[in-house]
């Protein structure tokens, strides 16, 4: 080899090991994610824009804003901040209504469940009366509904048999319960609902041609069996009859971890469905947000609940 050659060689070989120096030398990244981290979600369409809330920060709730579903931005302020309530830790299952020009935020914190008030939706949410709506035992996942007549209804968890669900009145200013008026809904009972733990929770009841349907979750949240069944009535105060073919959404997709949902009706008046999943099929942490759509199948003389499994993917801007 020449001594021109030689050089070139040794250019060339010096460029090279710069290069494989250089790459090495650069940290590798994890892309950062875009999806909106709330578990337990909830969605309240107001004044045509969409405000979610949800479990995830370690002070309060959160707010997002969103105009189509799609995008979302997270707002600067907590919606609900700790100093606000009675509460200082385990801020969970937000959901948020507007009554007669209030918005109510019922949430549970430090494993009871309470209740918060606003003139905006954005918050801030606060305690007139820093006290849970129940003093002497421990509950979660508190949801509003309000019936044809006005009455208005609290359902929530209770830890009495594992995690099972209750409900009862609410007095008119929908501060309070009726505690001598609580009753049983429905626990642990189908084979689906037993792979890990006792848990029926994250209730939701909306009322259809005089029927009224519960949404709710089994399994404990950080199984990848977490599901969504679905339980029916004509009275709001007897039994409730589960569907023997739940449950209706259970690991959609690449999805685990699924469930703790809520229905909305989005601007266009269909009615849909938000619930969460695991960050993915390693990690629990942090849960995000996803939105499907749920229809009506007649069946036997009844109207039956379905939820599409076929989702979309909430992102933030």
């Amino acid at each position: 080899m020449n001594r021109y050659n030689f050089l070139l060689f040794c250019i060339i070989a010096l460029f090279i090991t710069g290069c494989q120096s250089t790459q090495a030398d650069v940290p590798i990244e994890e892309p950062k994610t875009t999806l909106v981290p709330l578990g337990d979600p909830f969605i309240l369409l107001y004044n045509n824009t969409y405000y979610a809330y949800g479990t995830n920060a370690e002070d309060g709730i959160e707010v997002y804003t969103s105009d189509d579903l799609n995008k979302w931005k997270k707002e600067n302020k907590l919606a609900l901040q700790k100093n606000d309530t009675w509460a200082s830790r385990w801020f969970w299952a937000p959901e948020v209504y507007h009554v007669n020009g209030k918005f109510y935020m019922y949430f549970s914190a430090d494993e009871h469940i309470a209740v918060a008030v606003s003139d905006s939706p954005l918050g801030p949410f606060k305690q007139e009366n820093k006290k849970p709506m129940l003093a002497t035992e421990k509950a979660i996942d508190n949801s509003l509904f309000i019936d044809d007549d006005g009455k208005a209804y609290l359902f929530f968890d209770r830890f009495n048999d594992g995690l099972n669900i209750w409900v009862a009145e609410l007095t008119d200013d929908l501060l309070s319960i009726k505690e001598d008026t609580m009753h049983p809904c429905i626990h642990v009972s189908q084979s689906w609902e037993e792979v890990w733990p006792r848990v029926n929770e994250g209730p939701f009841v909306i009322k259809r041609n005089g029927l009224y349907y519960m949404t709710y979750s089994a399994n404990s949240y950080e199984s990848p069996f977490y599901g969504i069944g679905c339980a029916t009535t004509d009275n709001i105060m007897d039994e409730w009859t589960k569907y023997e073919e739940n449950p209706l959404l259970q690991k959609p997709g690449d999805l685990v971890g699924v469930g703790h949902s809520a229905t909305f009706t989005d601007k266009e008046g269909n009615l849909r469905i938000v619930f969460h999943a695991h960050r993915d099929k390693s990690n629990i942490h942090p849960r995000a947000m996803y939105i499907s759509d749920v229809y009506f199948q007649h069946e036997n003389g009844v109207d039956k609940m379905k939820i599409n499994p076929e989702y979309s993917i909430p992102t933030l801007k």
